[in-house]
């Protein structure tokens, strides 16, 4: 496949975008962090399929940066909206899937008593960090160097339009470092609203890490000696992981979750849950949306669990992930090239060592990209249910081929 895109449909869209929007595009979906070749603008999903506004078909490997879990326009999602829409999505108030919705989550997750809903997944996180203040009367929140817990100013890696103010009441520790959560627990004790934790460390072009079970008891327990809340921040793990919560399987349950891309397979969703001792408080906030109750993307989220649960869609992403992994590992070898793979089967992130400018990483994602395989060269990428053996065979045919090109390049 040539990546050419010379007077292409792609390359028109954008110029005629850099007249009408700020530099063409915002946010993390924004092509200039990606290497040349890659498209900007899409035209349609199908299953673990993407094609490009130019007619390009790529076996996808983003899952629209996470959200399409069960693969795109899975038939029953796409059904359950076709049926709300039908009968309108913003109303006066919420649907009969609002009820439903919150009764699911609260099946599904041993720590939560209820849930409350909103769009985006830093709507989620802001709502958790509000509701932890308002339940404990205090100011600090504590998060880990370094992670993303969303884009508006207490939390974004951008510092462009942030006040000091903005940040005043947020302190930092190191992600499985319990000695650093104990000193900023310290720092904070007396005013700690809240220990804010990814279920696992997914910085942006950084090696993924996954928790300790002592690191994961500590922030528990530091929690607890202070009385403020444990929020695990589940926006990008949820529901890949596990269907009882990325951190169930360590024994630990936090006090509340933030939840949205896979919730609703790629319809505008995110939840809060949360336990019985943050019901009051979360009863008396005031948060809300013109169009958080909207009643298709919750339709769309029932659907989305109950396929997830039938067909044990966190299991299935693992076996998947797992054999691109040691398929892409035996290639690395055989190649002499020196990678490594970290993060979770499901959610897997390829780096190349000594590639600090990622001109290793760029070079393998050009390569899958031309033989129609689409990777990111520095974030983590995500499987789906629609993701079978035969697609993770093909993956690795293109990413030998890339594999050869990254070796020969350092020959």
């Amino acid at each position: 496949m040539s990546l050419d895109r010379t007077n292409s449909l792609d390359s028109r869209l954008r110029e005629r975008a850099r007249q009408v929007i700020p530099g063409g595009m915002f946010g993390h979906l924004h092509a200039k962090g990606l290497p040349e070749g890659y498209p900007q603008f899409f035209r349609s999903g199908q299953g673990c399929r993407l094609t490009d506004v130019d007619g390009r078909e790529y076996l996808d490997f983003m899952c629209s940066w996470g959200p399409n879990v069960l693969g795109h326009r899975h038939p029953e999602v796409e059904e359950a909206v076709r049926r709300q829409l039908d009968l309108g999505d913003c109303l006066n108030g919420p649907t009969e899937h609002m009820v439903t919705l919150a009764e699911r989550f609260v099946d599904l997750l041993p720590h939560a008593a209820w849930a409350l809903f909103q769009k985006n997944g830093t709507d989620a996180t802001t709502t958790c960090v509000t509701l932890s203040r308002a339940k404990t009367g205090r100011r600090k929140i504590l998060v880990a160097a370094e992670a993303y817990h969303g884009a508006v100013p207490w939390c974004s890696p951008s510092l462009l339009g942030v006040t000091a103010e903005d940040r005043a009441h947020i302190g930092t520790y190191v992600y499985n470092d319990v000695a650093s959560l104990e000193a900023a627990v310290e720092r904070a004790s007396g005013d700690l609203a809240a220990i804010l934790v990814s279920p696992f460390k997914h910085d942006y072009g950084k090696e993924q890490a996954l928790p300790t079970p002592e690191f994961a008891a500590a922030a528990r327990r530091l929690a607890d000696a202070e009385d403020a809340a444990l929020v695990l921040d589940e926006v990008r793990c949820g529901f890949r992981l596990s269907m009882q919560g990325s951190w169930h399987a360590l024994g630990v349950e936090p006090d509340l979750c933030s939840w949205s891309k896979a919730i609703a397979n790629g319809y505008p969703l995110a939840a809060v849950t949360g336990g019985e001792a943050f019901r009051q408080a979360a009863s008396e906030l005031f948060v809300t949306g013109s169009f958080w109750c909207g009643g298709a993307a919750m339709a769309a989220s029932v659907a989305t669990l109950a396929v997830l649960e039938r067909e044990d869609g966190p299991g299935h992403m693992r076996r998947m992930g797992q054999r691109l992994r040691d398929g892409i590992a035996a290639q690395a070898a055989t190649h002499g090239v020196d990678l490594v793979n970290s993060g979770p089967p499901q959610m897997p992130l390829i780096l190349f060592a000594d590639d600090v400018d990622y001109r290793k990483g760029e070079l393998f994602a050009r390569e899958t990209l031309a033989r129609g395989v689409y990777m990111h060269p520095r974030h983590n990428m995500f499987l789906s249910l629609a993701h079978t053996e035969a697609d993770i065979d093909e993956a690795l045919e293109a990413t030998d081929a890339a594999l050869a090109a990254v070796a020969q390049h350092g020959a």
